[in-house]
């Protein structure tokens, strides 16, 4: 409930960015206190990357997943993901800083999905994606994506239970943080920002920003840290990153030059040149498809996003279609992988970017390759996978017996740009630091962020599912903080 306690009116909080971690710091904000929240938002329309996210939200334990009270191994995954840059850091004091960070991310995960639940989000479906080492990435049972479902609510429940409180401004470009003095680390007081008219406002108050991360920013940020990614397909808007704005006010910057590749963006048949170009999503593979190339399988489908990446680069890639890097890859799902996840493949047949065909009209290397995985599945003549794949999903050809009447889905992925794991420092507390990793903590008073747009966490590699965790977690950190910053300032 809010709360409504007779005092000094408070300062607003803001926030900048509508994404899934912009609107759990809004919704708990609302909920800690009585400030007015606002979101300053530069799209037209709310929801940013978050809104595209097809996979899902991590979560361990859940009472959706079958066997919750043993999947101990969330925080082990993700720091054997983070990879060299937490294994071997500058400092043992930055490797504390991240697992600290690891630490809330993943034991907040089981309230983050209560949360969620609590609002009427469906999350009941449970996948395992590549890197980890139990099902607990969480999605809907329908054909709503869990983005959408999941950012549609949180906004709703905003406005519904905001009333008056709740203002979302679209349009608008935050240019400049306000600070309390001249001196650095005297803290931010506000916002200045340009309306989509041209007017130039101020706004007074403690900032979350929540503006997401680089990957579409192929001129600026991302050209400016790794420019050997340059001629890259892209799932991201081509945007520039906002980190400079908090730079600008003494906000030190991590990882950025770690750059998360997913392996399996969609090519468009009708438009292969397109830079922007949709996810085919990691539940895909989760829920059983497979990576051919010239028909055979290459690779360990559930290996993490950044080896699976690295090997299909390692093959040759494809003729060059305009400017673009790309490879010529097929994903392959069979009907159990299919009907598993027919609410993405409906969407994406209706796209053009999935190809329904039966099993008697693909090439007899595929079908063999076929032959050959469906006994590594069904255990038949001991066979193994030799890729090392352990978990099959919803793999279903061949297993009872062979079918060439059966349908499959075919697409052509290519590798792209999709996160970037690096951004502003911060702490446990969501606060935006002036210090760099692992050295004495110097908050920036009256300045937290959340999501895409801080660095620390993932490291070299994010895990599938976590990116809409962390906007969730660090998200509602961040919003009570800046609740009870605004309390504050109001009674002073």
């Amino acid at each position: 409930m809010f709360h409504n306690a007779h005092s000094p009116k408070p300062l607003p909080v803001i926030i900048v960015g509508s994404g899934l971690a912009g609107l759990s710091a809004a919704y708990t904000a609302l909920h800690s206190g009585t400030s007015p929240v606002y979101i300053l938002e530069r799209a037209v329309k709310p929801g940013g990357n978050s809104f595209k996210a097809s996979s899902g939200i991590n979560g361990a334990p859940t009472p959706f997943q079958h066997a919750a009270s043993g999947d101990g191994a969330f925080y082990d995954d993700t720091i054997r993901s983070a990879g060299r840059r937490l294994a071997g850091g500058p400092s043992s004091e930055a490797r504390a800083q991240r697992e600290r960070l690891i630490r809330v991310l993943t034991e907040r995960s089981t309230r983050a999905i209560d949360f969620l639940t609590g609002l009427g989000v469906d999350l009941s479906v449970v996948t395992q994606l590549g890197g980890h080492s139990n099902a607990r990435t969480h999605r809907g049972a329908g054909k709503t994506p869990p983005g959408v479902a999941i950012v549609s609510a949180l906004l709703e429940k905003c406005k519904a239970e905001g009333g008056e409180r709740f203002k979302l401004v679209t349009g608008c470009e935050v240019r400049k943080l306000l600070t309390s003095g001249e001196k650095e680390n005297e803290g931010v007081a506000g916002v200045e920002y340009q309306t989509e008219g041209g007017e130039v406002e101020t706004l007074k108050g403690p900032v979350v920003f929540a503006t997401g991360g680089f990957a579409g920013d192929t001129h600026g940020l991302l050209a400016r840290y790794r420019p050997d990614l340059s001629g890259l397909p892209s799932t991201n808007e081509p945007r520039p990153g906002c980190h400079d704005v908090l730079t600008a006010v003494g906000a030190r910057l991590v990882d950025m030059e770690s750059v998360q590749i997913h392996p399996t963006g969609f090519v468009d048949p009708q438009n292969p040149g397109a830079r922007l170009k949709f996810l085919a999503a990691e539940m895909l593979r989760g829920e059983g498809g497979i990576l051919l190339y010239k028909g055979k399988r290459f690779v360990n489908e559930l290996e993490t996003r950044e080896r699976v990446s690295e090997a299909i680069m390692g093959l040759p890639e494809a003729e060059r279609e305009g400017e673009l890097r790309q490879w010529d890859v097929q994903l392959l799902l069979d009907p159990g992988a299919a009907k598993a996840a027919e609410g993405h493949v409906s969407f994406y047949v209706w796209k053009g970017l999935l190809k329904r065909v039966k099993v008697k009209d693909l090439d007899e290397t595929t079908r063999q390759t076929l032959k050959d995985y469906a006994e590594a599945v069904s255990g038949k003549e001991g066979k193994v996978d030799g890729k090392g794949r352990r978990a099959f999903g919803h793999w279903s050809l061949g297993v009872e017996g062979w079918d060439d009447e059966a349908g499959v889905c075919v697409g052509r992925i290519t590798p792209i740009v999709h996160f970037t794991m690096g951004g502003v420092v911060i702490n446990e507390h969501a606060q935006v630091l002036s210090s760099d990793l692992g050295q004495d903590q110097r908050p920036i008073p009256g300045l937290w962020a959340a999501g895409e747009v801080t660095g620390g966490i993932h490291g070299d590699n994010r895990l599938g599912g976590s990116s809409l965790l962390e906007c969730v977690v660090f998200g509602r950190i961040s919003g009570e903080q800046a609740a009870a910053d605004a309390a504050r300032g109001g009674a002073a």
